[in-house]
């Protein structure tokens, strides 16, 4: 997995859905028990699939619907993992510490 992935518009993800993959292979869930127990939509499992950004709804949404905690649905990439280059131009050159 590329953790400096770029996206569309020019931003790089510092979040990755990783763990929420992993959590759903250890509880036998699929996509489809996402979006009939939980009513996560198609284009919800769309965006978390390619590691675009979902709402805070939608973590705790998944959270319920896994019985699980937010580590267990996100994993925070320190800014360590992208360029600083890539930092500075998705903050818009401000001070990031």
């Amino acid at each position: 997995m590329n953790i400096c992935q770029y996206k569309k518009g020019g931003i790089y993800s510092l979040i990755s859905y990783e763990p929420l993959w992993n959590t759903m292979q250890k509880v036998g869930a699929s996509t489809y028990t996402l979006q009939v127990k939980g009513g996560i939509s198609s284009s919800t499992i769309r965006r978390l699939k390619s590691g675009e950004s979902v709402s805070t709804n939608t973590i705790d949404a998944l959270c319920q619907i896994l019985h699980c905690s937010v580590q267990d649905v996100i994993e925070f990439l320190p800014k360590k993992s992208c360029p600083e280059n890539v930092i500075q131009r998705q903050l818009g050159n401000k001070n990031f510490k």
